[in-house]
């Protein structure tokens, strides 16, 4: 039902199509001024390239969008920005050598008198924007060297920093945490009180439910229906957004730990930069075979870490014992602790986890290229043959394995990782955050292929910033504080009330 406000933005027909795929496939939207609309869907949905479309990042095949009643056609992300349009992206559109300011300000730097850039204004203007987010990042700071969920809190400092009227905003939460939603959630108030108009992408129902005026649901590209957020409930928005049922997450068939597979023992890693608190204080834990142990805290709590450490990818000093099978191990080199049979899926696959020139093959099979390679050159056919099983296994939807691995959506992109690893067939699995930015139809598979790994012997080791993540799949949680651990938890004893409260125990 529609509040007979003023229309800020109509997509009539809008189709847009890619090499083997239809993104869209003749959507038409309409979103009021100063709402918040919702758009929910599943990965390959079309989400994303609607909102792109809107912001001039794509063109559309066909269709009309208007801003304001006025028909518009953006020839780049500066003609929407000229319209009033900015986009907070899910996969940061970030330049990693340059400082935050430079960044939160790129190509509308502050000029002195001489026409230079003036630094000490950047700063001011981008600390004004972050602390708006209630955010304490060092403007001077270089960008590459944030953690992924203040890279998140930078790339929205951005778009604010256009002031814009229509923002944007596609899964601006999947790397924050609880406490940095709620600072998000309250400059949305904020921006809400001010007349701003918001599209809002998220696969999170519970900040859909909490947030939205109207919901929009899109399904393989089309337009499903749009209703307000009182009209409906959160099992029929999944509902609508996969056509089927969601079950719900719950393995109540205890599983069987065996022997210890992975022990660490008074883990120590040191700062990044003198004068810092060592980032690791005494860390110990065991995982056993067919285990799932959760390893929860708040950003910075030493979560990823831990399992950069131990898996070889750290550059920091540390000391410590890591044992695997029962042999003391120290791996300088991932390649090392792929060997040994270790395997890690990182939580910024954009950057670390995919390798945007190779297509759905070459990415999977990248670990196993000695399989595939015949007479020192890569059969194709061999290939194919590899990876057709873990992509079987993992559920990725492509067109073809020889489709780009940029062009699929971030679920499948996702579980293409999870199937590469699975093809060196580890006996640890190290998911930091393995699930940011995917739907709950995805979660959903995901949930139900971890659990089966576990139970053919797999030993786990998850981190998550979604508490309820950790709770539906872990054996044990393993809380951390200010990079210590405050407290282990028995499936049975874990609840979100103490694993928070032992997560802000520093």
């Amino acid at each position: 039902m529609s509040s007979g406000a003023p229309i800020a933005v109509a997509m009539r027909g809008i189709t847009k199509r890619f090499p083997g795929v239809i993104a869209l496939d003749g959507v038409t939207l309409e979103v009021e001024r100063g709402e918040l609309h919702a758009i929910c869907g599943e990965n390959g949905a079309g989400k994303s390239t609607l909102m792109k479309i809107l912001s001039g990042v794509e063109s559309p095949d066909a269709g009309q969008l208007e801003v304001d009643g006025v028909p518009v056609q953006f020839s780049g992300t500066r003609a929407a920005e000229a319209a009033g349009i900015a986009i907070i992206h899910q996969e940061l559109a970030l330049v990693e050598e340059l400082s935050v300011a430079a960044n939160v300000l790129l190509g509308r730097e502050p000029r002195t008198r001489l026409g230079l850039r003036d630094e000490a204004a950047s700063r001011r203007r981008a600390a004004d924007l972050l602390q708006s987010l209630e955010s304490t990042i060092d403007p001077a700071c270089r960008t590459g060297s944030l953690r992924v969920g203040d890279q998140q809190l930078v790339e929205i400092a951005k778009a604010l920093s256009l002031d814009a009227s229509i923002i944007v905003m596609d899964e601006p939460t999947s790397a924050l945490t609880e406490a940095e939603s709620a600072r998000l959630e309250r400059t949305i108030t904020r921006l809400r009180e001010q007349g701003r108009t918001i599209l809002y992408i998220s696969h999170k129902m519970d900040e859909v439910f909490r947030l939205a005026d109207r919901i929009t649901v899109l399904r393989d590209g089309q337009h499903v229906r749009t209703v307000t957020r009182r009209d409906t409930t959160p099992a029929q928005v999944t509902g609508w957004m996969v056509g089927r049922e969601i079950a719900g997450h719950a393995f109540h068939q205890s599983r069987q730990p065996g022997p210890p597979v992975l022990e660490v023992e008074g883990l120590c890693l040191s700062a990044s930069e003198p004068g810092r608190s060592d980032r690791l204080r005494d860390v110990s834990f065991t995982v056993h075979a067919g285990e799932i142990l959760g390893i929860a805290g708040l950003m910075g709590a030493g979560r990823t870490e831990i399992l950069e450490t131990i898996f070889g990818a750290t550059t920091a000093n540390w000391s410590g014992t890591i044992r695997l099978g029962g042999q003391m191990v120290r791996f300088g080199h991932p390649r090392e602790a792929c060997r040994a049979g270790l395997a890690m899926v990182t939580e910024d696959r954009k950057r670390l986890g995919l390798f945007g020139n190779l297509d759905v093959a070459g990415n999977v099979s990248l670990c196993q290229l000695s399989e595939v390679v015949r007479g020192g050159l890569l059969s194709r056919h061999a290939e194919a043959d590899l990876v057709a099983g873990p992509i079987k296994q993992t559920g990725v939807k492509t067109p073809s394995i020889r489709a780009a691995i940029t062009g699929l959506s971030g679920g499948n992109q996702q579980k293409c990782i999870i199937s590469r690893w699975l093809l060196t067939q580890p006996r640890v699995l190290l998911l930091d955050d393995p699930t940011r930015g995917i739907d709950v139809g995805a979660k959903a598979e995901l949930y139900a292929l971890i659990d089966q790994l576990c139970r053919d012997g797999l030993a786990v080791v998850l981190t998550s910033s979604e508490l309820p993540e950790l709770l539906t799949l872990s054996d044990r949680v393993l809380v951390l504080s200010e990079g210590r651990v405050s407290k282990e938890l028995s499936r049975a004893e874990a609840t979100e009330q103490r694993i928070m409260a032992a997560a802000t125990a520093g």
